[in-house]
């Protein structure tokens, strides 16, 4: 059986073999998107970071994702002991991802729901 935690890893390495890993930044944070000076509804690139070394990046791009997560560390979780710092409760869920695409311009929609994992017996996490 292959548990929440164990997910990231088998994506990471089918995404590296797939993408290349010379294409593939970890540890960057982004914190600003271009918009493109030819459209003003569309997105050009983006701007950051590394978290480890004193490096700064511009990402030029014909398409950007934005896929930072949600916002599920603005409510406490209800987990208690071992399952409460499960991988679904990430620590980089701040909502960061809803203030860039805001300040960019998207139309933000769907706000209604909050992160509420389903419980199982003798299990963590989400099952729906």
């Amino acid at each position: 059986m292959i548990h929440g935690e164990s997910y990231k890893p088998i994506i990471a390495e089918a995404a590296k073999m797939a993408v290349g890993e010379e294409n593939i930044y970890e540890r960057v944070f982004i914190f600003e998107l271009l918009k493109d000076k030819n459209d003003p509804n569309a997105v050009a690139g983006a701007v950051g970071f590394s978290v480890r070394q004193p490096k700064f990046y511009v990402f030029k791009a014909k398409v950007v994702l934005l896929a930072t997560g949600g916002a599920t560390l603005l409510f406490r979780p209800r987990s208690t002991g071992e399952a409460a710092g499960r991988t679904w409760y990430a620590i980089f869920d701040t909502g960061s991802g809803y203030y860039m695409g805001l300040k960019a311009g998207a139309m933000l929609t769907q706000f209604e729901h909050r992160f509420i994992p389903f419980r199982f017996k003798d299990g963590y996490g989400p099952v729906g």
